[in-house]
């Protein structure tokens, strides 16, 4: 069952130029990788610079599941007339179309052969769609694109505000206008997209910047390779649009200035295992280009084959392909953040594969106030891991349109990217953690950390929060209630303000001097559930001494005491 929910009009367009009826797609495994010409003693031979970086920084060796599989024996299966799409270092296989399946014994019989599996019933054979002219940015070599930079752990300049538009709410529900304003808007990451088809993503002025600032650093299709995916499926377009939409006023998404390898994974019109084949090539090629996050809004549960269908059981972390190769690309070193699904009214109602993998951020639905969007499926996996891992807005966030307009959508398709554009800029904030060490910082900033449950996982995280905790600061977290936190303290010119509500109310908040007088305050403030932030600026003319900092509302109040400098 795929994840792809979501409201807005739907792209139809004529795919099928001529179709084949016969053959099918295999799975063809290898029984080792003897005689290859590659060894881990030299992987620049077949992962960028950036890849190797990565695996240095978090102390990761290269290793046998890192060498390519051997081409001989590719060489050896095309020979009897298989055709061959993707294949997995990883898992040492391939995954080939044969028009003639007759020849099958003979391919099995071949001695370095372990099995053959067949994965889809036959190949829609499409005419490719040419590239409109002008058109420069496919990048088939891994190596095309790499940006070798680092971001040193410094803080930079705190960055003029931005109009986020319509993006507004799901950046600062989990607070990544914060880190955008100290200047971490994603600068010299790399996130992979894995989705449907980029609807037009060359063309749309909403990806402007990112097409114009060179971070548009290639994409693949892993489904037809060579296929045109910016003719493809619209829902990776509008997944891209809240991680590195960049319209000030109308939609800014929460890594604007992320570099993104765009890299089709999904055959929206059919549903079989071999997607999640194609998944696991793609997430190899993302390992290999240096990716630092993968973003997947995907999820498979049901197939058109029903023998290839999972059962919940099979939602243990361990069992299925592509979650097992969600694991290994963390074990790499990748980010990966993964949407829970939209089954939480289905019969399935559970979360589906690979957010069933144990390292990795699996994101559930809330709507623009906070509260649980009925749609997002549940956890725990089965076997009794915290899923969702945190929830972002599922319901009603801002997407762009085919037609460069923004819409609100629905699904758990949008909450793991605006999710991943978060955590991009958090690790850009804190660079010399791992990747496991961010995920340990999202949940532990969660609003229900101390309580986590099984829709909203550890809660709605606070990239505030998560910040402080990744720069070694402490603080006091109730099991129950409301919390009041300020940020610096003494403070200069700016006071970051997060308020942790259990639900949503309205307040009113003021910061006054010794004798009362009040020097800033907002009435009828509305707080959602979960962390809110805040910034108080402008406060360099005050004069120096003790301030206070007051929550007041109807069922709650509290004051912190503030120093300036």
């Amino acid at each position: 069952m795929k994840y792809i929910f979501f409201f807005l009009p739907l792209i139809l367009t004529t795919l099928f130029a001529q179709s084949q009826t016969s053959g099918a797609m295999y799975r063809v495994e290898f029984t080792d990788k003897n005689n290859s010409p590659y060894s881990i003693g030299n992987p620049q031979e077949f992962l960028t610079q950036r890849a190797i970086d990565r695996r240095i920084r978090m102390d990761i060796a290269i290793s046998q599941s890192d060498i390519p599989v051997v081409q001989n024996y590719l060489n050896g299966i095309a020979a009897k007339g298989a055709v061959i799409h993707n294949c997995s270092r990883w898992f040492n296989s391939a995954t080939v179309f044969v028009s003639d399946t007759s020849v099958i014994p003979s391919i099995q019989a071949l001695s370095y052969v372990a099995a053959v599996v067949k994965i889809k019933p036959y190949l829609e054979i499409r005419k490719k769609k040419p590239f409109k002219e002008g058109t420069q940015y496919t990048f088939e070599n891994p190596d095309q694109g790499s940006d070798n930079k680092v971001q040193q752990n410094i803080l930079l300049e705190k960055a003029p505000n931005i109009d986020y538009g319509h993006g507004f709410n799901q950046a600062n529900m989990i607070g990544a206008d914060y880190l955008h304003r100290l200047g971490y808007k994603g600068d010299h990451m790399v996130i992979a997209i894995l989705d449907a088809g980029f609807y037009h993503v060359n063309t749309l002025s909403m990806f402007d910047s990112l097409r114009n600032d060179g971070r548009l650093l290639g994409y693949k299709d892993f489904v037809l390779p060579g296929n045109n995916l910016f003719e493809e499926s619209n829902h990776g377009m509008a997944v891209a649009s809240t991680i590195v939409g960049n319209v000030p006023g109308t939609l800014v998404g929460t890594a604007p200035h992320a570099s993104v390898w765009l890299l089709r994974s999904e055959d929206a019109s059919s549903e079989y295992i071999v997607e999640e084949d194609n998944w696991i090539a793609a997430a190899e090629f993302a390992d290999s280009v240096g990716a630092d996050v993968i973003n997947s809004s995907l999820g498979y549960t049901d197939f058109d084959d029903d023998s290839q269908s999972h059962t919940y059981a099979m939602m243990d972390g361990n069992t299925t392909r592509i979650t097992r190769g969600a694991d290994i690309a963390a074990s790499k070193g990748i980010l990966i953040v993964n949407s829970a699904g939209n089954s939480g009214n289905d019969s399935w109602h559970y979360i589906g594969a690979p957010a069933d993998a144990d390292s990795i951020i699996t994101v559930g639905a809330v709507d623009k106030a906070g509260n649980f969007a009925s749609f997002s499926s549940f956890g725990p996996s089965s076997d009794q891991q915290i899923k969702p891992t945190v929830c972002a807005q599922g319901e009603g966030p801002y997407v762009v349109s085919t037609s460069d307009g923004v819409y609100p959508s629905n699904g758990t398709s949008f909450s793991s990217p605006i999710m991943a554009g978060a955590v991009t800029c958090l690790w850009q904030a804190n660079p010399t953690l791992s990747n496991m060490e961010i995920i340990d910082m999202v949940k532990q900033s969660g609003s229900h950390f101390t309580k986590p449950d099984s829709m909203f996982g550890y809660g709605i995280p606070s990239m505030v929060i998560a910040h402080m905790l990744a720069s070694g600061n402490q603080f006091v977290r109730p099991d129950s209630g409301n919390l009041l936190m300020a940020n610096p303290n003494p403070f200069n010119a700016e006071i970051d303000v997060v308020v942790l509500s259990e639900s949503s109310m309205v307040v009113q908040l003021s910061m006054v001097n010794n004798s009362g007088k009040i020097h800033w305050s907002a009435d009828n403030y509305q707080l959602k559930p979960g962390y809110n932030y805040l910034l108080i600026s402008n406060l360099a003319k005050l004069s120096s001494g003790l301030y206070f900092l007051r929550v007041q509302s109807d069922v709650w109040s509290d004051t912190i005491k503030l120093l300036k400098n």
